[in-house]
């Protein structure tokens, strides 16, 4: 197997060259090497945009300081040293307004 010098796609073998269907490069298959392709797998997109406004992750009952809404998702970081506590990141399901809390 080899892969395409100018993208990085796997080159594929016709006529005795390698050609890549990325880009179009071509290499001569000068080693003549006997190159087989078993099965062909159609790409899918398997990247969904979800935009900027999207609430992802879990959600708890916490209530937001600015609107008084009380459902918001949240994560955890680790911004202090590694023996203390996680620093959790809320943000408001309603108006988005993001707030700290510490243990």
């Amino acid at each position: 197997m080899e892969f395409c010098p100018e993208c990085g796609a796997m080159m594929f073998p016709n006529n005795n060259v390698l050609k890549c269907n990325s880009c179009g490069y071509i290499k001569e298959d000068s080693d003549n090497n006997d190159y087989k392709v078993s099965k062909k797998i159609e790409a899918e997109e398997t990247v969904k945009m979800l935009g900027e406004d999207v609430d992802v992750g879990p959600r708890t009952e916490e209530t937001c300081p600015e609107c008084g809404h009380n459902i918001a998702t949240y994560k955890l970081l680790q911004t202090r040293s590694a023996d203390e506590a996680p620093t959790r990141i809320f943000t408001c399901v309603k108006c988005k307004h993001t707030w700290r809390a510490y243990d």
